[in-house]
């Protein structure tokens, strides 16, 4: 897990704890849970905009196909 071994990872957990404290972990662990989700369905949002104006330029791709024979695929 990014080059860190066991006990550094529990050393860090430690720090973390002599800063923020029992009580503030828990509130930051919601505070970036919800920035994680937040994140995650923005990056949703794009992914659909991306899908729709992907089919919508198929589309007029068809249409200017059927409308022209002459063009070719």
């Amino acid at each position: 897990m990014f080059g860190l071994g066991m006990s550094e990872i529990i050393v860090i957990a430690f720090v973390i704890l002599l800063l923020f404290g029992g009580r503030k972990i828990p509130e930051l662990m919601r505070g970036l849970g919800k920035g994680v989700r937040s994140f995650k369905e923005g990056m949703n949002e794009v992914e659909r905009n991306i899908r729709t104006e992907d089919t919508s330029f198929s589309e007029k791709e068809k249409e200017k196909k059927a409308d022209n024979p002459d063009l070719k695929a």
